[in-house]
């Protein structure tokens, strides 16, 4: 698998060279700097805790996300991706891929059927929220749960191909899209989410980068997880068996757009490799995107699946339920006096894990809710002013293994100047 992935850089590389000569380029990209306050009782998750936010309690001044997006463009409808992040705080400094992959779209054809496809390490088409360069979300600073979890855990290495039927060439009023992925590279997804549960973050999941787990009695001596590495690598080849995405989608134009989709990494779940364990991780996904009226977005997210992780006898020791929605209302107005964009977006979450498993020491149930509210000024072509606040209210029994309170309520308040070019 290593040699596929150096293949398929060294392939994106020479596209990149070539475009030099042969092709059109553009880079875009974001600079997101942000001033914050987390008021939580518990360590971070990104330091192995089981807290909601990417920052411990107290003050911060981070660079949230560093994002570059390379796209390099031949008139053939073949194209070139790559997209670059960093991030930078006092805890937490990283650098590197997220996405890399080449994209085919073709032209319509007489019946109005146009024909996409793309080949590489990339997201699947989940999110609704982060719309913006380099995965970033423009109504938002956090992502959603849902969407936090997508930008941490799920990342894929393989192919996909889409067909869409545009309306306007078949006298309707609406585009209908059918896509199917098949992919590798994803087989411990859902590990993160089993032990440290839904979090809310901007922070993406480097491609290669391992992350922290938290501590709990099964991990410890003599226990069902005593085997388990310190840190889980999400995106690993484990068992050579391949998985599947796939995801339908209704537009209409200048309105709104629904989509329904399935994921499936049909990892094997009682195969372990150096620590890292298969996880069995299956869910499916509904999202909606509806213009009300004038400026006024409605948004909403939801999503249901099952995790399930074995022994080598083939004994369940995590087989996880999981779920989380969420609604979000953004208004885009103008104020007169200053002729300037302003956006306010208001977004209701709740969440829930169900453990389902007898193993000792690894309690896994979850449930909680989650509320957050920004405010954006746009200052100039190029830059924003966001303000956002942050809250969340969990049950967790898992805390008390560590004696945190298994109730929590978690806030943050964040100021942030961010630059897209």
């Amino acid at each position: 698998m290593k040699h596929v992935i150096g293949i398929l850089i060294t392939a994106v590389s020479l596209f990149y060279v070539n475009a030099l000569y042969s092709a059109e380029y553009a880079l875009h990209g974001i600079v997101d700097i942000r001033a914050s306050r987390v008021d939580s009782a518990n360590q971070s998750y990104l330091d192995g805790g089981q807290g909601k936010f990417a920052l411990a309690d107290g003050q911060h001044l981070a660079v949230a996300q560093a994002g570059a997006q390379l796209a390099v463009e031949w008139d053939n409808g073949l194209s070139a991706h790559g997209v670059i992040n960093g991030f930078y705080s006092a805890d937490d400094n990283a650098l590197g891929f997220t996405e890399a992959y080449l994209k085919y779209r073709g032209l319509p054809n007489s019946a109005g059927y146009r024909v996409q496809s793309r080949l590489g390490i990339f997201y699947p088409e989940i999110s609704l929220e982060n719309n913006a360069y380099a995965w970033a979300s423009k109504d938002t600073l956090n992502s959603s749960m849902i969407n936090s979890w997508i930008g941490e855990e799920i990342r894929v290495l393989g192919s996909e191909f889409k067909v869409t039927r545009l309306g306007r060439m078949n006298n309707d009023a609406f585009d209908l899209s059918l896509s199917a992925s098949a992919f590798v590279n994803n087989d411990p997804a859902g590990a993160l989410l089993a032990w440290h549960g839904w979090t809310s973050s901007s922070r993406q999941t480097l491609w290669t980068e391992k992350q922290p787990l938290p501590w709990f009695p099964a991990r410890g001596a003599g226990g069902a997880l005593e085997g388990q590495a310190a840190q889980s690598d999400p995106f690993l080849e484990i068992d050579h068996k391949v998985g599947y995405h796939l995801r339908a989608e209704w537009l209409l134009p200048g309105k709104g757009e629904v989509s329904f989709g399935y994921y499936n990494n049909r990892a094997t779940p009682y195969k372990v490799v150096n620590g890292q364990y298969g996880w069995q991780t299956q869910f499916y996904h509904l999202a909606a995107k509806w213009r009300l009226m004038k400026g006024l977005t409605l948004t909403a997210q939801y999503l249901n699946g099952n995790t399930l992780m074995q022994s080598e006898l083939k004994q369940d020791i995590v087989n996880n339920d999981y779920a989380s929605g969420f609604v979000s209302l953004s208004y885009q107005w103008q104020a007169k006096r200053w002729q300037k964009k302003h956006s306010t977006t208001l977004r209701l979450e709740d969440f829930s894990v169900t453990d389902n498993d007898n193993t000792l020491g690894d309690n896994n149930n979850e449930d909680g809710h989650a509320v957050t509210l920004n405010h954006s000024y746009r200052l100039a072509k190029q830059w924003f002013f966001s303000a956002e606040v942050n809250y969340i209210d969990s049950h967790r029994p898992a805390r008390d293994y560590t004696h945190q309170s298994i109730d929590l309520v978690e806030k943050k308040l964040q100021l942030a100047v961010r630059y897209f070019y």
